[in-house]
């Protein structure tokens, strides 16, 4: 194997070249430590309050493509073929300041300032990608970005106003597209990556097939896809994540297929990537996922890594099992396929063998007639950490229930069906009675836990209360059961 000893990626303008990065390093203290672009803030130190928010762009399909995400935790040995552009970057000739800057100064966004570059950043990405935003569109871009102070009217108004005072098309960023495609692509050799800094190594697969290689022969390495999750193991918890085995860059693992029976996701595709695909077979799913987390994280976190991660407050598990997805488990050349339900064995255990890794996600087609819903509980509405999640997956038939999958998570060790309360829906007349009996059922299936999020007695009333809401909303009724987006 022809390996490369160190990480090459744009930053801003320059080409950057390290021979050296440990597997704890983020690009964070990169940029504020080392090259001193202390324009990108450091608030939280776990990608929730976009201070440190900054673009990256990579090819995607040999199209270039930028996001916003979190520097706090992006590890810097993952940047190998990006393009990071700061604040700094944005300024234009003799340092007028961008349309979007001004727009902040004009509608009075920033008091104390400290997130301000953070919004700027997340501002900046929407006014390329949509120069004209919907207040919905708004809201959305700047959910993980936090601000105490100022309010967030200024900066809505500042977003509305930005275009007026320049086009995306003239943007430096934009007139550069080609040229930077060009410099990436030629970033591009094929090669395994392996860098290392005091003992703490990284390593960058050529390929799946090379990840499958890598893994054989360091079964025991930490596999780090958009480290969100592992991110905070690293700042929150110093933890020796070393060696780690970084996948975000492969392609292969980022693909997605929608054929004539299933929606095919490489495990390495991030909530972004796949939103549209999942949101057009299941509607209902296009609120939901648009409540994970902020948009920066929804940019970096993967599909693969939040089943893989086996938390039991997951927000895509309970989804998955609802609508009977399978994953595609592969160790050397071997792949075994089982349903999402069955791979949570415990709290902190999970099916994956010593070097075995997720591969791909499939999940059926909708099928004729199928009542769908998903619910996120969680103490603020935006870029919150689920108290309790539930999948709604039921078809009713000349008024009766043919069939239920209903699955949550917050609610025990791991991500489970209801088993018992699906009994109580199946074959039974479609009616409030049966709902409410089959909510009833619940007890027998869950025993919550009581923890800061919240209480075990609160975890199973919503979830009770979440069956009542579900029936509801399939009803045409004027009760107003949620919120307008």
């Amino acid at each position: 194997m022809d390996i490369r000893a160190n990480i090459r990626f744009l930053l801003n303008g320059n080409t950057v070249r390290l021979d050296q990065a440990a597997a704890t390093d983020t690009l964070l203290d990169f940029l504020r430590i080392e090259r001193r672009l202390t324009g990108t803030k450091e608030g939280c130190a776990e990608g929730d309050c976009g201070a440190c928010t900054v673009l990256a762009g990579r090819l995607d399909g040999g199209q270039l493509r930028y996001e916003p995400v979190n520097a706090c935790i992006r590890l810097l040995a993952s940047l190998d073929g990006c393009h990071i552009v700061t604040v700094e970057h944005l300024s234009g000739p003799e340092g007028r300041l961008h349309p979007v800057q001004q727009a902040m100064v004009d509608h009075h966004g920033s008091q104390c300032g400290f997130c301000t570059p953070g919004f700027v950043m997340s501002l900046y990405a929407l006014w390329m990608e949509s120069p004209d935003p919907t207040d919905t569109e708004i809201e959305t871009a700047i959910q993980g970005n936090l601000c105490r102070c100022t309010g967030y009217e200024p900066i809505i108004r500042a977003a509305r106003a930005a275009t007026r005072l320049g086009s995306p098309a003239l943007d430096a960023l934009n007139r550069e597209r080609q040229s930077i495609a060009e410099r990436l692509a030629a970033l591009r050799d094929g090669r395994r990556v392996e860098i290392s800094k005091d003992g703490s190594r990284c390593i960058l697969p050529a390929s799946v097939d090379d990840l499958a290689d890598v893994l054989s022969e360091t079964p025991d390495a930490t596999i780090v896809a958009g480290a969100t999750d592992v991110g905070l193991w690293v700042t929150k918890f110093l933890r020796d994540i070393s060696p780690a085995v970084l996948v975000g860059h492969l392609e292969e693992l980022r693909r997605l297929e929608v054929t004539d029976t299933a929606i095919e996701i490489g495990a390495g595709a991030s909530y972004t990537d796949s939103r549209a695909a999942m949101a057009a077979d299941y509607p209902h799913l296009a609120e939901f996922w648009d409540r994970i987390a902020g948009w920066q994280i929804r940019n970096m976190g993967t599909i693969g890594g939040n089943i893989a991660n086996g938390s039991p407050i997951g927000d895509t598990p309970p989804v998955l099992i609802a609508l009977g997805a399978t994953i595609t488990l592969r160790r050397g050349g071997k792949r075994r396929t089982l349903p999402v339900e069955d791979f949570f064995i415990d709290y902190g255990e999970q099916d994956r063998r010593p070097g075995e890794f997720l591969e791909s996600v499939t999940v059926p087609r909708p099928a004729g007639g199928a009542l769908h819903a998903a619910y996120k509980i969680s103490k603020r509405r935006d870029e919150d950490i689920s108290s309790v999640c539930a999948a709604f997956n039921v078809t009713v038939d000349d008024g009766k229930v043919a069939a239920a999958r209903i699955a949550l998570g917050g609610m025990a060790a791991t991500p489970k069906r209801a088993h018992h309360a699906e009994a109580a829906l199946v074959g039974r007349p479609w009616s409030l009675e049966t709902v409410t009996a089959a909510a009833d059922r619940l007890g027998d299936d869950f025993t919550p836990l009581t923890d800061w999020r919240a209480s075990a007695d609160y975890r199973l009333r919503v979830s009770q209360n979440l069956f009542r809401r579900f029936w509801l909303e399939q009803q045409d009724s004027q009760t107003p059961v949620r919120l307008s987006a």
